[in-house]
């Protein structure tokens, strides 16, 4: 029978047979995982309660690359732990300074028809080589490395055809940005989204890379490229051509759904305050004086991307009112644009070369200014998300991106450029990339790790574990939220807070500090709770303490109209029963403080359906729980660490 691309990975990994019917849990064995500093070491702490002495994956790597802003003690600290953990437990370590963690397992570790699941919400990254890769949150890393099987919905696989070719001047992140201005950050729940068709014989590996990782932000369970030509001819330049495996949907075969884009049709986007998928046409857009330009990330930060800014920039300065910025995403890439004279016309231009890192793409450094208006080639512009609740933050590609930051507003390549746009198509990647790996240390070996000692800093506290939930739950509503709230509303970024993710007690502190800054305090001293969210809840990053942070405080269960797919992972691992309201017309029925009552919870659980009664207001509702079975069986086990522990004793 054919089969499209992402089935065929999926049925390549099945640890138990299965249909892959859509909906339908599957069990799947994981090739690789990837973590990053700032959500690892959870994941680490996690690992090490388990009680195995080394990871069972082909490839497991921690990634030293969000925040290297060490403004005190803790960063360099967990990056330290992070280090000795990974010597003693078998995993890579690629040091700060070696790039961003997507940029670098796709280069150096990822392979065509692999399995990876990542601690970061853009692994998608590595569907750009024929890779199915799958953001998830740190305890499902943690299972992974111990090499149980993932469990996952079958999702449903939809069909992108992409014809033509991108005009000069524009990106694949207008490509991106084309698919949520269709599908909406919420419209890709349970989807993979298969990008075919003439046009992606036309992008390179760079290009597919801004595609696939910024699905994330459509809430897309994954999404994947083929394996051709051009993925053969980035591993060769990456001198791992061995690894290369042609990986191609099969003739005649279906999807669930489908999906038309013509390159040639598209033009400069951007997306407005305060969500991805508030996009137009630069050439509509308000025109706003700009005091801010940052071009980078993991989106966009590759060798094409950076040399294609810097030849927009050319003969050009940056204008007096802004501040323009550069992440390049990995040094490799850099030394790449040095030899070949692109830093340096970055330079000349007034462009500020920042560290090698994700930074102010979760709010690590440059923030915008009071009121300001940003222009970034990042791939989230939640409110905040850059640091600054009153900043407007747009979502552009760099050639667009370079040329506001020159003009001062927003302004397309093709504006500034004339016919000489043209020669940003001349812009290639590499035949080949200066291959150092000299910053990835390897494994040790098992008799050198097993001396290894673990080195924790001050701040790293225990991991926090939920208990089994109770049959009867009587419970305030300690929050109540509107639609689309985001991880970085529940547990903000920057490079203060992101310091404190080693230390729940005190992170917790801060738990929707930005949104509702008396809600840790209220939590706390209701010892038990219940939230009640909007649509979407819990979109953005997979950060887990998302989760963990409102557990510490005593909340029980999230009831809400929807719940975004990592999120509501996250909350079932960490004890959280995510409930979804069966009438979304019942949100409006309940208010903050209203003291909530659920009885026989744990039989109720069972059934899929839960009876709340609101005693404040003397009424009924009913709440759905769209759990799996397995998934059911770590909520009442009272979490995934309790639950692995007992998968892990059943299997030794």
């Amino acid at each position: 029978m054919a089969q499209n691309l992402t089935r065929k990975i999926l049925a390549s990994h099945l640890a138990k047979p299965s249909e892959m019917k859509t909906g339908e849990e599957i069990y799947l064995k994981v090739d690789q995982t990837l973590t990053h500093d700032i959500n690892a070491v959870m994941t680490y702490l996690a690992f090490e309660a388990v009680g195995i002495d080394r990871v069972r994956t082909e490839c497991s790597v921690s990634h030293l690359d969000h925040n290297l802003l060490y403004l005190d003690h803790k960063t360099p600290d967990d990056h330290i732990y992070l280090q000795s953990v990974a010597k003693k437990y078998g995993v890579y370590v690629s040091r700060p300074g070696n790039g961003i963690c997507h940029a670098v397992q796709v280069a150096r570790f990822g392979a065509p028809g692999k399995l990876s699941m990542g601690g970061d919400s853009h692994t998608p990254h590595g569907g750009a080589i024929g890779m199915l890769c799958i953001g998830v949150g740190g305890m499902d890393v943690a299972t992974a490395m111990t090499g149980v099987p993932m469990r996952l919905k079958m999702p449903e696989i939809i069909r992108v055809n992409l014809t033509g070719r991108l005009r000069p001047g524009c990106n694949a992140k207008e490509v991106i940005l084309e698919m949520l201005r269709r599908v909406t950050v919420k419209g890709g729940l349970g989807k993979v989204f298969e990008y075919v068709g003439p046009g992606v014989e036309t992008l390179e590996v760079s290009a597919r890379a801004t595609i696939a990782n910024m699905g994330a932000e459509m809430g897309a369970t994954t999404s994947i490229f083929p394996a051709d030509e051009q993925v053969r001819q980035f591993m060769k330049a990456q001198e791992r051509e061995d690894g290369y495996v042609r990986m191609v949907p099969d003739e005649g075969c279906s999807y669930d759904g489908e999906m038309e884009i013509n390159l040639s049709d598209l033009e400069p986007l951007i997306a407005c305050p305060h969500q991805p998928d508030n996009v137009t046409t630069i050439r509509e857009v308000e025109k706003k004086k700009v005091q801010q330009v940052m071009i980078g990330s993991c989106t966009n930060a590759s060798y094409r991307d950076i040399a294609k800014a810097a030849l927009v920039l050319k003969g050009h300065h940056v204008h007096e009112d802004v501040s323009c910025t550069c992440a390049i995403s990995s040094k490799q890439i850099y030394k790449q644009l040095m030899r070949d004279g692109y830093v340096e016309m970055l330079m000349d231009a007034g462009v500020r070369l920042l560290e090698l890192a994700c930074g102010p793409c979760c709010a690590i450094g440059q923030s915008p200014a009071t009121d300001g208006v940003a222009v970034r080639t990042t791939n989230r512009n939640f409110r905040g998300r850059a640091g600054n609740p009153t900043a407007q933050v747009y979502l552009v590609s760099p050639e667009s991106a370079a040329a506001t930051a020159v003009m001062g507003t927003f302004t397309t390549a093709q504006e500034l450029m004339g016919e000489d746009v043209k020669i940003l198509d001349l812009v290639k990647e590499p035949e080949s990339y200066p291959v150092d790996d000299s910053m990835i240390l390897a494994p040790l070996p098992p008799e050198k790790a097993a001396e290894v000692e673990i080195v924790r800093g001050p701040n790293i506290k225990p991991l926090p574990i939920p208990d089994a939930p109770e049959q009867y739950l009587k419970a305030k509503i300690s929050l109540k939220t509107v639609d689309n709230i985001t991880t970085d509303d529940i547990t903000p970024a920057s490079a203060e807070f992101s310091s404190m993710r080693s230390n729940i007690p005190l992170m917790s502190q801060y738990c929707y500090h930005r949104y509702d800054p008396e809600f840790a305090a209220r939590a706390k001293e209701l010892g038990k709770s219940i939230i009640i969210g909007g649509e979407n809840y819990g979109q953005g990053s997979s950060r887990e303490h998302a989760a963990i942070n409102p557990m510490y405080l005593g909340v029980k269960v999230v009831i809400a109209k929807s719940i975004a797919r990592i999120h509501k992972g996250n909350l079932v691992n960490h004890g959280i029963i995510p409930m979804i309201f069966a009438d979304p017309a019942d949100y409006d029925k309940v208010e903050l403080m209203d003291e909530l009552e659920i009885e026989n919870l744990r039989d109720q659980l069972r059934t899929r359906k839960v009876t709340v009664k609101d005693k404040t207001r003397d009424l009924f509702f009913q709440a759905k729980v769209e759990l799996s079975d397995s998934e059911l069986e770590v909520i009442l086990c009272g979490g995934q660490l309790r639950y692995l522990k007992e998968q892990l004793d059943k299997r030794d």
